[in-house]
């Protein structure tokens, strides 16, 4: 069969499709006609049908971009936005942030020449503060609707009050099947369902329109005892996969960083006991805290001889399309947002998926050619899961919400249009904290200058009002370091070293005994004085020196945000002086970030575990903490987790009992 060898060395498969190959092709005629006819279209199509990349290009060619106006495609994720505008940049032949641009939370790549611009939903509404009518847009497309994050329905309902006043505009909402009606229903309302127009579903508003995505068979399999382990179980499979499968890469889904870094390793250990000539094995992450190009890697093809295997949360499920995906692992967990009201704590916990979200990770195996779903979990048991996933404003702390309605102008927070009404306890909930933080006044309405620059600053409110406190307190440039260096999420250290020991040691130089976040201060000091220039030394002390670059970058913006409020950060203290000489520093720091975390308070119990102020809760040092297995009476935290039966703590800062009763 040597002819065949031939073809194949003689010719190279493309990289991309050719865009007028996918589905929404042969509906552009009909794509254009809803969007000039109707204020809002609703479309529906699988991922993978082109919808995101395609049709924010049509829009531009039929001449939605004249006169200086804007394509606005809004993305639940941060790594979609990213990865979609670089794409539909190369297709129309141009550099990120010229014609095509993005904007994310503290990363703007546009430019006066941008006419598509890619954006979180949440950036679209700190647009809205500066221009409620967002004028400067003439379509503005909320992509992946269906996931129902927090921004995505708050958006929603924004758009619908702009509507009224903007019959130029033109909402495109696209969905997966299920809820394209209930969008219609929303923006509709009273026309929903008129008899004039022949009884068309959505009247004079909109329109639904389906664009059926290129879908090869999946083939589905379910185990058939429960896994007691899955992360052992899903390592299993893949070299299941690996050694008895044709070829195509592979797809798993955990539910997070943590348990991705182990599943990593475990295939890397575990390939090299491969036979040396067989195909090799090439383990690569997705997850949100990666960076833009660390993000970039998992779509370039695998190199000859070798099967991809990427290791991913649930953001391959709907953002992002990975091209030669044949066989999809999935652990049927995902870590989802749960905010409990009596407690005023909000976790991630990794809870069972819904059935919508097990056919669409199922679904992306079948992308260029049939595939196979392995399920780590027992048809029973999918039989179990609920429908759909519970809309994330039903189970999250809204104060961050509240706060950002309330700047927008919607002061009546009950009669707001939601797609999903808020539960009451909730609301309540988050307005006695912006109450206590003293961002809204006894009339719930915000409060200047505070209320209004905390809903301005990029950063959730109790981190807010600890940077607006700072100057007072003198401790503002390293506050600013503090809160760019906890929006890191955990990344600063470099994981990937077997070597825990070592990571330790160095970890132990730098660290403080007030804590976490004094001690993020030092590393910070030292990276921008030592290992700004010098990658090996970030290597050396353990530093992943791709976040410390972007912690430098996000101290920056958010100098520039307070310098707009005109306040004036002086940096010649802390950058001159050395650690030592700071002296009373760490308690100006302390008493600052408790005028923020004072709802996160805990107190120390003799066995080492910590109380929640309410007494409630029994939480455990993360092990990445510095606090983990150290002595302390009272703490102030930034973040919970829990993992399995156990409720962890993380960035944990040492505080005296006396700070929490100061105003």
């Amino acid at each position: 069969m040597a002819s065949d060898f031939d073809l194949a060395s003689t010719f190279i498969p493309s990289l991309y499709k050719p865009s007028s190959l996918l589905p929404i092709a042969r509906h552009r005629q009909s794509l254009l006609y809803l969007v000039e006819t109707y204020p809002v279209t609703i479309v529906v199509g699988q991922t993978g049908s082109g919808k995101t990349t395609q049709l924010p290009q049509y829009l531009d060619q039929a001449g939605w971009t004249a006169n200086g106006k804007l394509i606005g495609v809004t993305q639940p994720r941060r790594v979609a936005a990213t990865t979609v505008a670089t794409r539909v940049a190369e297709e129309m032949h141009c550099a990120v942030g010229e014609e095509v641009g993005y904007s994310i939370r503290f990363e703007d790549l546009t430019s006066a020449a941008t006419r598509i611009k890619f954006l979180t939903d949440g950036l679209l509404l700190r647009e809205a503060l500066v221009d409620p009518l967002l004028s400067r847009y003439s379509v503005i497309m909320v992509d992946e609707a269906h996931e129902r994050s927090l921004s995505t329905d708050v958006l929603l309902g924004i758009l619908k009050k702009i509507k009224k006043k903007r019959s130029d505009l033109r909402i495109v909402i696209s969905s997966a099947t299920l809820q394209a009606e209930d969008f219609l229903r929303f923006f509709a309302g009273e026309e929903f369902q008129t008899d004039t127009n022949d009884g068309e579903l959505g009247g004079s508003v909109g329109r639904i329109i389906s664009l059926e995505g290129r879908m090869y068979p999946v083939d589905i399999l379910y185990l058939e005892n429960p896994a007691e382990d899955y992360l052992e179980r899903a390592v299993k499979t893949i070299f299941d996969i690996h050694t008895q499968e044709p070829e195509g890469d592979i797809l798993v889904f955990l539910t997070g960083r943590e348990e991705i870094d182990t599943t990593i390793q475990m295939i890397s250990e575990r390939a090299q006991m491969l036979h040396p000539k067989a195909q090799s094995l090439l383990p690569l992450p997705l997850y949100a805290g990666l960076t833009t190009e660390q993000q970039l890697y998992v779509f370039e093809p695998a190199p000859q001889n070798t099967r991809k295997v990427v290791v991913s949360t649930n953001i391959a499920e709907a953002s992002v399309t990975i091209d030669g995906i044949v066989y999809v692992v999935d652990c049927g967990y995902a870590k989802l947002r749960a905010y409990n009201p009596n407690t005023g704590i909000e976790t991630l916990t990794a809870v069972p998926i819904s059935k919508a979200s097990a056919t669409q990770r199922a679904g992306r195996a079948g992308r260029t050619k049939p595939g196979k779903c392995f399920r780590l979990y027992t048809e029973q048991s999918y039989e179990n899961l609920p429908d759909a996933t519970v809309p994330e404003i039903q189970r999250s702390n809204l104060a961050p919400v509240i706060l950002q309605l309330k700047a927008l102008g919607i002061d009546n927070i009950v009669r707001f249009d939601f797609l999903s009404p808020p539960p009451a306890e909730l609301v309540i909930r988050a307005l006695e904290l912006l109450y206590s933080l003293g961002a809204v006044d006894d009339y719930a309405k915000l409060t200047k200058p505070l209320g209004i620059r905390m809903a301005e600053l990029a950063v959730e409110p109790m981190m807010g009002k600890v940077l607006l406190s700072a100057p007072s307190f003198g401790c503002l440039s390293e506050i600013l370091t503090i809160a760019a260096m906890v929006s890191l999420q955990g990344t600063v250290w470099s994981h990937h070293e077997s070597d825990k020991k070592a990571m330790e040691s160095t970890r132990r130089k730098f660290a403080v005994e007030e804590g976490d976040h004094l001690t993020y201060l030092n590393v910070y000091h030292a990276f921008v004085t030592r290992g700004k220039k010098d990658s090996k030394w970030c290597r050396e002390n353990h530093l992943n020196y791709k976040s410390m670059l972007r912690a430098v970058s996000i101290r920056a913006q958010l100098k520039r945000y307070l310098e707009r409020f005109g306040i004036q950060v002086d940096e010649s203290l802390s950058f001159n002086q050395k650690q030592a000489d700071l002296s009373g520093q760490p308690e100006k720091i302390q008493r600052c970030l408790t005028t923020g975390y004072f709802a996160h308070a805990a107190k120390m119990q003799p066995d080492g575990t910590f109380k929640t102020v309410s007494g409630g809760l029994t939480l455990h040092a993360h092990p990445s903490s510095l606090m983990f297995n150290r002595k302390a009476d009272w703490v102030i935290f930034h973040e919970i987790l829990q993992t399995g039966d156990k409720t962890f703590i993380r960035d944990i800062t040492k505080i005296e009992k006396g700070y929490l009763l100061e105003d």
